[in-house]
């Protein structure tokens, strides 16, 4: 899973336009810097919201936010366009979906998800609950 993580952070951190323009402008040195730095925050954050017990992800209209207790951690994007935060989540850390339901039916159909780990062990039919992931994995 680390690899995974670095690999993922360090493909975004090389295809920001700043860290594209240096490199086209022969100035590879600087943009591994400026590369190395950005991996290294962005490591830092996904450390922070697998330790703090109230960091959660939010995305809504808005933008996608990472709160951190005192930091918070936001961009424009839906969340599929948010590497960070899309790691944060598959690492552990809560997603809240604040997002406008545009299809009823569907939204009426998921399932709850399970408080304390109790998942149901069939997962169909009215009433069911599931894991916050299979949650997610479904929306």
């Amino acid at each position: 899973m680390q690899t995974g993580v670095l690999r993922a952070l360090r493909a975004t951190a090389a295809s920001w336009w700043r860290h594209r323009e240096l490199r086209g402008a022969g100035q590879t040195g600087l943009a591994r810097k400026l590369e190395r730095k950005a991996v290294l925050r962005d490591l830092g954050y996904l450390r922070q919201a697998a330790s703090l017990p109230n960091a959660h992800v939010i995305c809504g209209e808005c933008g996608t936010f990472i709160h951190l207790g005192w930091t918070t951690v936001s961009t424009f994007a839906p969340i599929e366009s948010f590497p960070l935060a899309a790691l944060a989540v598959v690492r552990g850390t809560p997603f809240i979906d604040i997002r406008p339901v545009s299809d009823v039916i569907a939204f009426v159909n998921l399932p709850r998800v399970a408080r304390g780990g109790s998942v149901d062990l069939d997962p169909c039919g009215p009433g069911r609950s599931v894991s916050l992931t299979t949650y997610i994995d479904m929306v």
